[in-house]
């Protein structure tokens, strides 16, 4: 798989759009974010997510799966 500027992640229900950044998370791999800032995830070549705290008192969700989109 390779990677890609833009991601959905879906929470469940909940879907939330992220765009690829120029930082990398503490796995090597790209860190992606929503528009907001809020929403920071680090998503491999293999599609494997893992969300990050962007701010305290967070609790990162566990079970996000993301699936690569084509930019507005």
């Amino acid at each position: 798989m390779r990677v890609h500027d833009h991601y959905e992640l879906a929470f469940g229900q909940d879907v939330v759009r992220v765009h690829r950044t120029d930082r990398s998370g503490p796995g090597g791999h790209p860190i992606y974010a929503d528009d907001t800032g809020i929403v920071l995830a680090e998503i491999s070549d293999r599609g494997e997510v893992r969300v990050l705290a962007s701010g305290g008192y967070q609790n990162p969700a566990s079970r996000v799966t993301a699936r690569p989109v084509q930019p507005h």
